[in-house]
């Protein structure tokens, strides 16, 4: 790799040329455009351009009620649609203090979890496609599929979910969802195991990925970086421990934390969090309480004036919903804080210097969702 400070002084400006990467989604599993300055294989500048899918849900959520807005959430970060909910329906039931039965915050955390292990395993096979093996996409869409099917009995959708509600859920899970959770749990596991002796401990991927697109501590702070991103730099930073919500603080689990700050870190993070899911999804369901799924809400909500936030951990880092009220039945401003916006922010500067199978190598490790940057 080539020092990026050194690099002005190694380049012939007659000799550069400029490659686009994208916005063709084969190229970036996405509408994302990247334009790439090389000299030679060796990336001199990679400048993201956004905006090609942009949908103004931010916009959206001034001229739609507050339930309105809530299957816009599901629309942002579709691998993890549930999160998005959560962090929605979140702001507006501390707003508004709604009440939400205890049972109901559990089943949120459940299916919250499965939907996090359906979205790392569609970028561990998106991810793994990327570097030249495809088998590992097979593996991850099989195990993938039982979870849709769960997730379809309770919410009627396979994808863009709107499963919660203000005050709850709109409707409870059931022996059969209770029960092939628990065979999933079972069978997810053992499987974990083989992906590591498959491809995480293969020699090939080790070489693609270890010491490849060092991400500081330093630089994610800089750029906001969250999620797997700043958890593979070293930094134990996790909405669900760090700003506790929902019953999370009642489960015993970890944060997966590599200081190696490369690709492979941020990729072991990854693989990690879904065992502690797994984890997690175990003991809510041992420890489900019965009793209502939905709370006390007002016919017609109008929340009192202010300005109101609520954080989530969603699969790739920290999502934020702030809404401001001014007392009627439509948000005064939706503000959206979505994760591969600031992850994707310190692509230009962690690249700079690399070749271009590197810099693609990292670019999959941010695990980007382009919808949840252009918002």
């Amino acid at each position: 790799m080539i020092a990026s400070n050194d690099i002005p002084s190694r380049t012939n400006p007659q000799e550069t040329f400029v490659l686009n990467l994208g916005p063709q989604h084969p190229a970036t599993h996405g509408v994302l455009r990247i334009k790439m300055t090389m000299n030679g294989e060796y990336v001199i500048r990679a400048e993201p351009v956004i905006g090609y899918i942009h949908r103004m849900h931010e916009k959206m959520g001034e001229n739609r009620t507050w339930a309105q807005f809530l299957p816009n959430t599901g629309r942002i970060d579709y691998l993890s649609a549930l999160h998005y909910n959560h962090a929605f329906v979140g702001a507006v039931e501390r707003a508004a203090q709604i009440e939400v039965p205890r049972r109901a915050e559990y089943i949120r955390v459940i299916t919250s979890e499965l939907n996090r292990i359906s979205s790392h395993l569609v970028w561990w096979s998106a991810f793994l496609l990327d570097l030249g093996g495809l088998t590992p996409l097979l593996y991850a869409f099989d195990d993938r599929e039982k979870i849709l099917d769960l997730l379809e009995g309770v919410t009627g959708s396979r994808l863009t979910y709107c499963y919660f509600r203000f005050g709850g859920l709109c409707n409870d899970i059931d022996d059969e969802f209770i029960q092939g959770t628990r065979t999933f749990i079972a069978q997810m596991r053992p499987r974990l195991k083989m992906y590591r002796e498959l491809v995480t401990d293969n020699i090939i991927l080790r070489k693609r990925l270890e010491g490849i697109g060092p991400i500081s501590a330093e630089m994610c702070r800089k750029y906001g970086a969250t999620g797997p991103v700043i958890r593979g730099s070293g930094v134990a930073y996790d909405v669900r421990k760090s700003e506790p919500y929902s019953v999370y603080p009642e489960f015993a689990f970890e944060i997966p934390v590599f200081p190696e700050s490369d690709s492979m870190a941020r990729y072991l993070v990854r693989m990690e969090e879904m065992a502690q899911s797994l984890r997690i999804i175990e003991q809510a369901l041992g420890k489900l309480p019965p009793g209502p799924v939905m709370g006390k809400v007002p016919r017609v909500l109008k929340l009192p004036p202010g300005d109101y936030c609520y954080a989530v951990e969603a699969a790739r880092g920290r999502f934020l919903v702030r809404t401001v009220s001014d007392h009627k039945e439509f948000p005064y401003r939706v503000k959206l804080r979505t994760p591969s916006f600031s992850n994707l922010s310190l692509y230009e500067e962690a690249c700079k210097g690399m070749m271009l199978p590197d810099a693609l190598a990292l670019l999959g490790s941010l695990d980007l969702v382009i919808p949840d940057i252009d918002r």
